[in-house]
């Protein structure tokens, strides 16, 4: 990924707090010969080594990845901002935020391994609703289903929240991001305040 270096964010518990936020990306890996992209919940294991997750066993994409080279991409709130915006001249862009993963995948038919990521995915979702459901998956359920696991070998990471504009314009473009609803952005952009 493109970073100039106002939008690069190097800070690893900052990042690692973003991905898991933000934890719902795509795997994206070479099945004959293309480009092949699954979209799907990840999720990070606590040494922040690996990212961890599962594929129908009839996505095409499993078949290839055991010992592949992948790329993970993550993202957070985003949104069109307008020149009209700006104080000082400017172009019309998008703010964003992004990380990238790449690292070496493995892939797993374990019961038991499947079992703990899936009921690792079920908990960190359901624990936010106020009646969460009680996980109960019959094995025909979880033979249908493989697990994969990628072993984290580089990170990139971008915050493109306007670093690159005055403060007054910064401020200017959270008010209207507000106005047009796109509250997590703007929320976003205050706690990156230069």
């Amino acid at each position: 990924m493109y970073i100039p270096k106002h939008f690069e964010i190097s800070d690893k518990d900052e990042i690692f707090a973003f991905v898991e936020d933000n934890a719902f990306g795509q795997l994206i890996s070479n099945v004959n010969g293309r480009f092949f992209s699954t979209h799907m919940p990840f999720l990070l294991s606590d040494d922040k080594a690996k990212i961890i997750g599962h594929l129908a066993l009839q996505n095409p994409q499993h078949s290839e990845l055991n010992g592949q080279e992948v790329l993970i991409t993550l993202q957070g709130a985003h949104d069109y901002i307008s020149p009209s915006w700006y104080a000082a001249p400017g172009v019309p862009t998008w703010n964003y935020q992004a990380v990238h993963i790449y690292g070496n995948c493995t892939v797993f038919t374990s019961p038991a391994k499947i079992q703990s990521v899936v009921d690792a995915l079920t908990q960190k979702y359901e624990s936010a609703l106020p009646q969460p459901w009680k996980a109960q998956y019959k094995a025909s359920m979880l033979g249908a289903i493989v697990g994969v696991e990628i072993i984290i070998s580089e990170i990139e990471c971008k915050y493109k929240l306007s670093q690159n504009r005055s403060s007054q314009d910064r401020s200017q473009v959270i008010e209207h991001l507000k106005e047009f609803g796109s509250n997590e952005l703007a929320a976003s952009m205050e706690r990156n305040e230069l």
